[in-house]
């Protein structure tokens, strides 16, 4: 069972209104008056349980190779995210061309001689995590933004590997998937990685209880 609460790190003042009025509060630094504190959740995590070793070891293989690839899915996101606010601002063609082409330089340099050393299974994780930071395939990626993604994918991961580029991620109908999540959501907790929020709509909370539930059931 996991539980999840909220809390800050915040020193806060009340207000007295009337006896009518609810109380106030305001946090320190701020001017404001509210009537509530919007905060993170934050989960507590049940320990790791297996139905087997061979089950204990996938999952402990798994979270090498996801640790090891997450923060190229988010450099990725953090670049097309300023490639396309970038675009957006250029008007003529021949100057978005130019400036994609510019772009694809930097990235290249920037980390395709590590994704060069890749092995198949960390690019295929990789490729679902672009899914889960941007909402889009590489193979959507690399159809769009030819001159900038075309060259950054085929020159590094995907014509070393036999991986699918449309690959996307399912953690709600995928056990993989949800294993992924489940290793991401405990290194964000123990900083071990930064958090980067997705762009998909799905609920750890209730991914867990779904697949604990099944699992409970095979046993």
């Amino acid at each position: 069972m996991m539980l999840s609460f909220i809390w800050a790190d915040a020193q806060v003042k009340e207000k007295e209104l009337d006896s009518v009025e609810e109380k106030m509060i305001i946090i320190e630094g701020d001017s404001i008056f509210q009537q509530s504190i919007a905060l993170d959740e934050v989960y507590i995590f049940g320990k790791l349980k297996f139905l087997s070793y061979e089950d204990k070891l996938r999952y402990y293989i798994l979270r090498r190779k996801t640790i090891k690839v997450y923060p190229y899915a988010k450099l990725a996101s953090e670049r097309l995210e300023d490639l396309n606010d970038s675009l957006s601002k250029i008007k003529k063609r021949r100057q978005r061309k130019k400036y994609t082409k510019h772009v694809q330089k930097y990235i290249e340099g920037e980390f395709s001689e590590e994704l060069k050393k890749l092995t198949r299974t960390e690019g295929q994780i990789l490729v679902k995590l672009i899914y889960r930071q941007t909402g889009n395939t590489a193979f959507s990626l690399v159809k769009e933004l030819r001159s900038g993604w075309r060259a950054f994918w085929y020159n590094t991961t995907a014509n070393m590997f036999d991986i699918s580029i449309k690959q996307e991620y399912h953690p709600e109908s995928i056990h993989e998937d949800y294993l992924i999540e489940d290793i991401l959501q405990r290194a964000f907790a123990s900083k071990r990685l930064e958090r980067q929020r997705t762009v998909l709509d799905y609920d750890y909370a209730s991914l867990t209880n779904k697949w604990n539930k099944e699992a409970g059931e095979k046993k």
